[in-house]
């Protein structure tokens, strides 16, 4: 079994082998790149296919920084780069494997020559009821092959394709509708989820209600026998009418690919706004270089493609390059995490990508022993994405999941960013536990203080991009260019700010401390949370923790910690507040420990820290459609007033 990575001190770095086969193995890319910027971006852009040639790599206002241009006057198309492009040598290896729920149900694989005639029938079908350029198809699907291939549909004929997660309400799906404008919405009869049919038709219906929606195609996911409307109409009859062919647009790289919206845990969901080129462009790199991406790979990224990682390294990514995606349609420990990690073993995974959250519920399943029964022997990368890993976690994940061999690459990205934007290069490294790594080859980032000054390594300040923005990144907000401005340009003017808080080590490398609002001010020392919940994880008992601030009359706030331990033990808060004050600092320690059955998260597996604030200052714990658990709320609640 061939070893990846090598371990020195607490620091771990590429082996000989993983060198060897490595895309990126030396310092010479970040070097090349950070010279020109613009030159190296144009030189990934090249690897793929343009209709026409951009005439400016790179274009900024000097006096308005947020409006910035990739290859500008490019033209190009995304579906023809996923599929079209690789029909010549790879028409018959498979592009896509779709996993149902229901284990009765067969695997469904797709060739990049049968998704490539399904995508074309699909922009057919798409054009048949009125779509053309410009227009904004709502797509509202499970993770069912119908997902990828209307967003590819799209994309083929110039549509902007805005996904809605399937586990939003119709009052949410509603509320990106009314945003959108959107006149077009696709959808599904309903889908399966823990061994339930969850009903998705009825939602969407009652989302649509009220808005532009004109048209809407309904998926039999479910073989459900109900009846549509007049202006509703079934994807299986409408494909059977097109044909096998359909032109790809010659689209600006300037145009809008699509609409994202963030997940609305504070005020109305923002529609991020991605570019063809540039995104495409980032999405196809970073996939290549974080994850080593090399001929008859297979990578499994489980985040749902109702989210950006799903967008960029479900889809795009791996098509881009011209690899296997599998997507799964269900719960991962559903009926069991024997059928999850099969998967893994099956098709010979050899880049696996998913959240702390995920990685944690392992930890809390005592999952070791079940884990040891496969060898993954195909498993080459592992990642992380979503929220900072704490060090046990990142351990464990290391050890169990990847055999002790493979490297880790902790990712920092968001929505707005359109892909990875930190993290260790597998031929680089170094892989330490909870470090992100570095800025990704051709994007520079700064820690500043309040006033817009670099701290020193080693103190905490707010993370922050300089120019030349990423390619990948948003070009504003749909139908609301204040917000953009506001939110992201108003705080330091000519950098990006990205709302996180990070401290760098020597290096260059990057430590995520969390979002802004998530750093609490107790006697005037900022206090990260993440760091707080870091030092709470390391206690053998907790699977996991959320910190949150509560508001003090002499201190202006003190921490608070909420706790799922996997065993009952007397004064276990005791020793978590004895733990903290040991690992940070007395001034650090939780003011009280709140020991629950769970913590509030949302189906992506982000923890919803907001609801803990609110439940802490007796409001209104507001929208919580998107929570898998919404139960615990309640439950938490009855603890915290005892």
């Amino acid at each position: 079994m061939v070893k990846y990575v090598v371990k020195k001190g607490r620091v771990f770095w590429p082996s000989k082998a993983m060198k060897k086969i490595a895309w990126a193995n030396s310092e010479k890319i970040y070097k090349e790149a950070s010279e020109s910027p613009a030159k190296f971006w144009a030189k990934a852009a090249n690897e793929l296919f343009w209709f026409k040639k951009w005439h400016k790599t790179y274009e900024q206002s000097r006096l308005r920084p947020w409006n910035f241009r990739w290859f500008v006057g490019g033209k190009t198309n995304a579906c023809y780069n996923a599929l079209d492009i690789h029909l010549p040598e790879k028409a018959n290896q498979t592009a896509l494997i779709w996993i149902p729920e229901p284990e009765k149900e067969p695997d469904q694989n797709y060739t990049y020559e049968e998704l490539h005639e399904l995508v074309c029938k699909a922009a057919n079908m798409l054009k048949s009821i009125g779509v053309r350029r410009g227009d904004i198809v709502t797509i509202y699907l499970p993770m069912i092959p119908e997902l990828i291939i209307s967003m590819l549909a799209c994309a083929r004929i110039g549509a902007i394709h805005s996904v809605v997660f399937s586990a939003f309400s119709s009052q949410a799906l509603k509320t990106r509708l009314l945003d959108n404008r959107s006149r077009f919405l696709i959808t599904a009869d309903g889908y399966y989820r823990r061994g339930k049919l969850i009903k998705l038709k009825e939602p969407a219906e009652q989302g649509a209600r009220g808005t532009a929606v004109e048209k809407i195609i309904v998926v039999n996911r479910a073989r459900r026998k109900i009846r549509l409307k007049n202006n509703e109409f079934w994807w299986h009859l409408l494909m059977e009418e097109q044909p096998l062919s359909c032109p790809a647009e010659e689209l600006d790289s300037n145009s809008v690919m699509f609409l994202l919206y963030t997940s609305g845990t504070t005020g109305k969901p923002k529609g991020i706004i991605h570019e063809l080129g540039g995104y495409m462009v980032h999405a196809y790199l970073t996939a290549k270089l974080v994850f080593d991406l090399h001929e008859n790979d297979v990578m499994f990224c489980t985040a749902d493609i109702g989210w950006i990682t799903g967008h960029s390294y479900a889809c795009y990514g791996p098509l881009f390059n011209g690899i296997t995606s599998i997507i799964y349609e269900g719960s991962p420990d559903w009926p069991s995490w024997k059928r999850f990690f099969s998967i893994l073993e099956k098709y010979n995974v050899t880049v696996f990508y998913t959240a702390p959250t995920l990685i944690r519920m392992m930890v809390a399943n005592r999952l070791e022993r079940l884990l040891a029964r496969f060898k993954f022997e195909k498993l080459r990368i592992l990642g992380s994405v979503g929220e900072p890993i704490d060090e046990e976690t990142w351990l464990w994940f290391f050890r169990h999941v990847g055999k002790s061999r493979c490297p880790i690459v902790d990712t920092w990205w968001q929505t707005e960013g359109g892909g990875v934007l930190i993290s260790s290069l597998p031929g680089i490294g170094p892989f330490i536990p909870g470090v992100a790594g570095r800025s990704f080859p051709g994007v520079n980032h700064l820690v500043l203080d309040e006033g817009g000054r670099p701290v020193s390594v080693g103190k905490e300040g707010y993370l922050v991009q300089a120019s030349p923005f990423a390619p990948g990144m948003l070009s504003g907000v749909w139908r609301n260019s204040k917000l953009y401005r506001e939110k992201y340009w108003s705080q330091y003017h000519k950098y990006y700010f990205s709302g996180d808080g990070a401290y760098m080590l020597k290096g260059k490398l990057f430590r995520i401390t969390g979002r802004v609002d998530d750093v609490i001010k107790v006697a005037g020392h900022r206090l990260s949370t993440a760091e707080i919940e870091n030092a709470i994880n390391k206690h053998p008992l907790v699977v996991e923790s959320a910190v949150v601030a509560k508001l003090d009359k002499i201190k202006g706030n003190v921490p608070v910690a909420f706790v799922v331990v996997n065993k009952k033990k007397k004064n276990i808060e005791q020793d978590i507040i004895g733990l903290v004050a040991k690992e940070i600092g007395p001034i650090a320690k939780p003011h009280i420990v709140y020991v629950v059955p769970d913590l509030p998260k949302t189906r992506s597996g982000k923890i919803m820290r907001r609801v803990l604030r609110a439940l802490m200052l007796n409001e209104t714990v507001g929208d919580v459609s998107t929570l898998v658990n919404p139960e615990v709320i309640g439950q938490i609640e009855r603890i915290v007033k005892v």
